[in-house]
């Protein structure tokens, strides 16, 4: 066997690594994840480990933004959407979808877990998460202030408030879903808060 060969770390899927790595940081926090315990359950050596992440720490924070991030791309394709209607639906239904993914290809929700309250030097959790929901809700707001400009719905409409109805929806169904809601008990909720929110824009609007 060459020496290249004997040296080579195994191979690995990168994304199901840090699957495995997001349920130990959500489920035990930062401190309370050991290096050991990330060997174990990504079935890698240490030296392996850090030559794919550079770190705990490094791998700490690819988890968190591979799972957060996700949910603003929901925001980022719900509002290239032209109708408001269909903006409004796509945040709350993908959100929804989102939230109920399979436990074999999604770690839980981050803000219920012990990594919220316990992060690396390098990347504070809540902070970051609390950036994520402002950006969302500010996309969200831009977009509405777009559809009041476009003569879409009236221009009376109050775009901050709008926004932070959906957001407020949006995080309702994050806690259902954290309690157990399955997905099509969410999905009727989400279509009622749809019709709700959106009824008024469609009579009010040109």
């Amino acid at each position: 066997m060459s020496s290249a060969t004997r040296g080579r770390p195994r191979s690995f899927d990168r994304d199901l690594a840090i699957l495995e790595a997001a349920r130990l940081f959500w489920r035990c926090g930062y401190s309370g994840t050991s290096t050991r315990a990330l060997t174990a359950a990504l079935g890698l050596s240490t030296s392996s480990l850090y030559a794919a992440f550079g770190s705990k720490a490094g791998l700490f924070e690819e988890a968190v933004r591979t799972y957060a991030e996700r949910y603003r791309e929901i925001y980022r394709r719900a509002v290239e959407e032209r109708d408001l209607r269909v903006v409004v639906e796509r945040v709350l239904v993908d959100s929804v979808h989102e939230f109920t993914q399979p436990e074999d290809a999604h770690p839980g929700c981050l803000l219920s877990s012990a990594a919220m309250t316990d992060s690396t030097s390098t990347l504070d959790t809540s902070a970051y998460y609390t950036e994520l929901h402002a950006w969302n809700e500010q996309a969200l707001r831009v977009r509405v202030e777009q559809a009041v400009r476009d003569g879409e719905i009236a221009a009376a409409t109050d775009a901050a408030a709008l926004a932070g109805l959906v957001q407020s929806v949006v995080h309702g169904l994050s806690v259902r879903a954290r309690l157990g809601a399955d997905r099509e008990d969410l999905l009727a909720t989400a279509g009622l808060a749809r019709k709700v929110i959106c009824a008024p824009l469609a009579s009010l609007g040109r």
